[in-house]
């Protein structure tokens, strides 16, 4: 319970960045990569509170569904935090945080669809 609630919290603030950073790159960042970082966020955000609620009610499989959950949220933040950074600073956060968010999204959704898997497999 206190998984889902903390995974909710940081979904809304996921999807909260996304909207300021679309907002920074349309009008204080033009041209920048802040507005793929603000798509990636707000993408994804939608999808952690999918999993969150889904392992919940019993529709996924709650312990699959956690990790898969977590792996969003580290994945789009490692991402979306590079991108942001390269904005602001010109530079990276630090070597290959990009790809490395990149991978773990990856992997998290990879996840999300076996506890699909699971879930479906344990209720029939």
């Amino acid at each position: 319970m206190i998984a889902t609630r903390l995974i909710t919290c940081l979904a809304a603030l996921i999807g909260a960045a996304g909207v300021v950073l679309a907002a920074l790159s349309t009008h204080a960042y033009a041209g920048t990569s802040l507005n793929v970082a603000a798509s990636m966020l707000s993408l994804h955000a939608p999808a952690i509170l999918a999993l969150a609620i889904g392992g919940r009610a019993g529709v996924l499989h709650a312990p699959t569904s956690v990790v898969a959950a977590w792996g969003l949220i580290v994945g789009v933040l490692l991402f979306s935090g590079d991108l942001g950074w390269r904005a602001y600073s010109g530079a990276a956060a630090f070597p290959m945080a990009a790809p490395s968010g990149g991978v773990v999204l990856i992997a998290g959704w990879l996840i999300a669809a076996l506890s699909g898997l699971i879930g479906q497999a344990r209720r029939a």
